[in-house]
């Protein structure tokens, strides 16, 4: 079964959120860029405490793309929702739609919401697929993170300007 639209943004905006948040310190307006793209209402007004909360979670979520193996994604992914997701529960929030929550309250702060929403969105990437939800770029000057959702073939770059530089370098590399 595919991964449906939702869950498929989720964990893009997961894969977004940890490209932003690599900063130090975070970029405000990139984070909050990602955030409004993803649907979160204008504008998100994070403070600094709420960046550098936002900013540990990262680093928690960020070995799930490290993965080498499914196996250890799930074992990753397993010890996040335990310690990190409640039980699920819908939600339709500030004229939402109805959709799954898995943090503590609507209102929770933004590191929990990003923990909690992005493993339970990743997890079902990877039981949709068997695979690891995603990976790092493998572009030489890029380390973003990527989802992959299993269409066509493995991916491997964050994005297809990453991998067209790639493409173009390796072939001038050839020719020289």
């Amino acid at each position: 079964m595919p991964t449906d639209l939702g869950t498929a943004n989720a964990a893009r905006r997961a894969a977004d959120l940890l490209g932003a948040l690599r900063a130090d310190p975070p970029d405000r307006e990139a984070v909050e860029a990602v955030l409004v793209h993803y649907g979160e209402p204008e504008p998100p007004r994070l403070t600094d405490g709420d960046l550098q909360a936002l900013r540990r979670a990262a680093a928690k979520l960020m070995p799930v793309f490290h993965a080498a193996t499914t196996d250890e994604a799930a074992a990753l992914l397993n010890d996040l929702l335990a310690a990190h997701a409640g039980p699920p529960r819908l939600s339709a929030h500030d004229q939402t739609p109805w959709h799954l929550h898995v943090d503590a309250a609507d209102d929770a702060p933004w590191d929990e919401w990003f923990l909690a929403s992005s493993s339970l969105a990743l997890a079902t990437v990877l039981t949709d697929r068997q695979a690891p939800p995603g990976g790092i770029c493998h572009a030489h000057d890029c380390t973003h993170p990527y989802v992959d959702l299993g269409r066509g073939a493995q991916r491997r770059y964050c994005s297809e300007p990453c991998a067209t530089r790639t493409r173009v370098a390796a072939l001038r590399r050839r020719r020289r």
